[in-house]
């Protein structure tokens, strides 16, 4: 019956606790989107960014190439495949780096955690194991 009972569980929270992890990722997407087109001029007025700070859309490239990669239920990724999306990120031998990524997730973390947070509770409760 204990077994059963945990089964029930763990079905539960994967059915609910799924949808906001992906949510969540979604949520540090649009952070991450946002923290580029901040005070951002594109084309010939385009001024790059400072060093230390998130990058200046220019072209769109980079803002396009930020996603979120459902891996399985209980995984989800943020990525960035614009080429220069790692040099940006994490700077190189020639240029400081202008975080956007990591910052994104950082500003946004408690937020996304409280939304599992949420989702794990109302999966316990629905299982009955409250």
């Amino acid at each position: 019956m204990v077994r059963g009972g945990l089964r029930k569980l763990v079905a539960q929270l994967e059915q609910d606790i799924a949808p906001a992890v992906v949510q969540g990722a979604r949520i540090i997407e649009d952070q991450a989107k946002g923290l580029v087109m901040q005070g951002s001029v594109s084309g010939k007025g385009h001024v790059a960014s400072k060093p230390g700070e998130p990058p200046n859309n220019d072209l769109g490239d980079l803002i396009r190439g930020i996603d979120h990669v459902e891996l399985e239920p209980l995984h989800a990724l943020v990525v960035s495949t614009a080429g220069h999306a790692a040099p940006l990120e994490f700077g190189t031998s020639k240029m400081a780096a202008r975080p956007y990524m990591a910052p994104a997730a950082d500003i946004r973390r408690k937020e996304v955690a409280d939304l599992v947070a949420r989702a794990a509770s109302i999966a316990i409760r629905k299982s009955g194991n409250s």
